[in-house]
């Protein structure tokens, strides 16, 4: 290979590792936003089922990960180290295939993690209190904002203990439709109806949660499908600088 070429790659391969630490940033804050996150669908999840609270610390990992291999990659391909090139080629192999497996798993565990959702929300709405728990919070905050009450509908409510225990017709606060006449909006709790109708949304939140659950995870896939490029252009780049290089010389690499 023409000394051009090689400077062409490892330029190349600089800027591929620039941007690979850039997206282990953005999977790592994802990770991260799972994690903390208490104004959105995840943290209803997050709080009954360890399975989301593994994956965010899975993502962190690997997002950390992702930003130490492309850190140790541009040295590797500025002072044209072997050894470095050679750990960086193979930790990015394996990052790929942990990927692609994870994706299949997922992918053929789909049923089962929409089942275990459905679980988790309508357990959640039959012990509903109203206490200021986080994922009550959280759920009343889905309710208000997406229009919709319950998860398949309203009728979820009737299985409330509370609601099923009281002589009060009472209702989820935060089903309460503005634009239908009754009693001040409330975000949260157990509103009493004084109507003959509960003002109500009509429509469950499982189509709204399902959208947005699916517009997310389009995100989080392009972001994938991002990294995995970058990886694959990264391992071609890094074999044939590491090939192109005759003799490692250590007193080009800076110290600290």
């Amino acid at each position: 290979m023409g000394k051009g070429c090689i400077t062409v790659t490892k330029y190349f391969l600089f800027l591929f590792n620039l941007l690979f630490f850039i997206f282990g940033a953005l999977i790592m804050g994802f990770g991260l936003w799972v994690l903390f996150d208490s104004q959105s669908f995840i943290a209803v999840l997050q709080e009954s089922s360890d399975t989301v609270k593994v994956a965010s610390y899975i993502l962190i990992g690997v997002g950390s990960l992702s930003m130490a291999m492309g850190f140790f990659g541009c040295i590797g391909a500025i002072y044209e180290v072997r050894c470095l090139l050679g750990l960086y080629f193979t930790c990015l192999l394996l990052i790929l295939i942990a990927q692609v497996t994870a994706g299949v798993l997922i992918y053929f565990q789909r049923d089962r993690l929409k089942f275990e959702m459905s679980s988790i929300i309508k357990d959640m709405i039959i012990n509903y209190t109203g206490q200021n728990r986080t994922t009550e919070q959280t759920w009343d905050y889905i309710q208000k904002s997406m229009n919709c009450c319950g998860w398949t509908g309203p009728g979820n409510w009737s299985e409330n203990v509370l609601i099923k225990n009281s002589s009060q017709n009472l209702y989820s606060c935060s089903c309460r439709n503005a634009s239908m006449p009754g009693t001040d909006i409330k975000d949260r709790g157990l509103c009493e109806q004084l109507s003959t109708e509960p003002p109500i949304y009509e429509t469950g939140c499982e189509t709204s949660v399902e959208k947005w659950l699916l517009d997310n995870c389009g995100v989080i896939l392009g972001i994938c499908v991002g990294v995995a490029v970058i990886e694959l252009l990264g391992m071609i780049l890094s074999m044939c600088l590491c090939k192109s290089v005759v003799q490692e010389d250590y007193t080009k690499v800076p110290k600290y």
